[in-house]
């Protein structure tokens, strides 16, 4: 902890720094072969998308002696057997989800399942759920997606600048597009719960943003008067000072939701849990990395691109100087340092 605090003020005060918007490249590079992928996986695999966004029929058994093969075995035996999800939930559940069936497959399958198992057919939770609901369902997911962004982009526009709003926008859509790829990858069903995890990774990946460009913003105040570090370097300099507010954030908060994940649903079988928690664990993770490696860089990218941006370039470029990245630091529990020199230095 003393190491990483001691890390923590060398970087605040710029007498360690890490190049991130300067090897921007790199970053983005490694986030296309990620979206790549993520794209490859999507047009290969798809989305298993539950039975509430594409309707069908689900069976619900609860019996000691309940198996994801005595449950095939049923559907085969009832002639159903395109596109079928068998799950087994904890230790004494299967779920069985099929296709729209028509009321006489409805009747045969519970009837099968319940001699199957031996249970009544009354303890069998069946649900049916038509296609019509599924598409509104889907038609409201993506009205609050869209809605969101549009709000936030207003939010950022407002309260930073426009440019910070398009550079976080773009995190965010990053951070969406490779949670969905790595989640059509693992083959998770898409449920409520997941579109709930995906609007969170919205949320939690603007969070990050917005600590490092208000970092930003205030390194670069006044900076095209000052003349002391171009804008890359101020935003630089800002990445760094908050990289270890992000870690410390991000960690804890994906402790909890690595416990979920990883002992609630994959220790103990809590399937219900485990859509809302892969997504919120993927989300967390790539929120950090953008919010640092690509928000930022793409920030500084258009930035730089402004006339009075690249006269300041050229200005600290021409003086030569090693430019000001940060203030100078001063000890006033030593009284030394720039502002307080001692006497024997200064000119009589």
């Amino acid at each position: 902890m003393a190491k990483i605090s001691g890390l923590g003020g060398r970087l605040y005060r710029g007498e360690t720094s890490v190049d991130f918007v300067g090897k921007r490249k790199i970053w983005y590079a490694f986030s296309g072969l990620l979206i790549l992928a993520s794209a490859a996986t999507l047009f290969t695999q798809g989305l298993h998308l539950g039975i509430e966004f594409k309707g069908g029929s689900s069976f619900t058994v609860t019996s000691p002696s309940a198996s994801i093969a005595s449950a095939e075995s049923v559907l085969a035996d009832a002639g159903i057997t395109s596109q079928n999800i068998i799950q087994k939930i904890g230790n004494d559940k299967v779920r069985v989800q099929t296709d729209a069936l028509t009321q006489a497959q409805q009747s045969s399958v519970e009837q099968k399942l319940a001699t199957k198992f031996g249970v009544s057919v009354d303890s069998i939770d069946s649900q049916i759920i038509g296609p019509s609901w599924g598409a509104e369902i889907t038609r409201k997911a993506l009205y609050g997606l869209f809605g969101f962004i549009f709000v936030v982009m207003l939010y950022l526009a407002m309260a930073f600048e426009s440019k910070m709003a398009i550079a976080a926008i773009v995190a965010v859509v990053h951070d969406v597009f490779i949670t969905v790829g790595i989640y059509a990858l693992v083959g998770f069903e898409v449920t409520p719960a997941t579109v709930i995890g995906f609007l969170t990774i919205l949320g939690y990946s603007l969070y990050d943003t917005v600590v490092v460009f208000d970092k930003v913003r205030e390194n670069t105040k006044g900076i095209a008067a000052s003349g002391k570090s171009t804008y890359s370097q101020a935003a630089n300099l800002a990445v760094n000072q908050t990289l270890v507010r992000s870690f410390n954030t991000s960690l804890i908060a994906l402790l909890p939701v690595g416990s979920i994940l990883f002992v609630g649903a994959g220790l103990l079988g809590a399937g219900t849990l485990k859509d809302l928690s892969l997504a919120l664990f993927i989300g967390l993770a790539t929120g950090t990395y953008s919010s640092i490696f690509i928000a930022t860089p793409i920030l500084a990218a258009l930035r730089e691109r402004e006339p009075a941006m690249q006269a300041l370039a050229k200005r600290v470029g021409n003086r030569g100087d090693k430019p000001a990245t940060t203030p100078a630091f001063v000890d006033n529990r030593s009284g030394k340092g720039p502002r307080n020199q001692p006497r024997r230095n200064r000119r009589r």
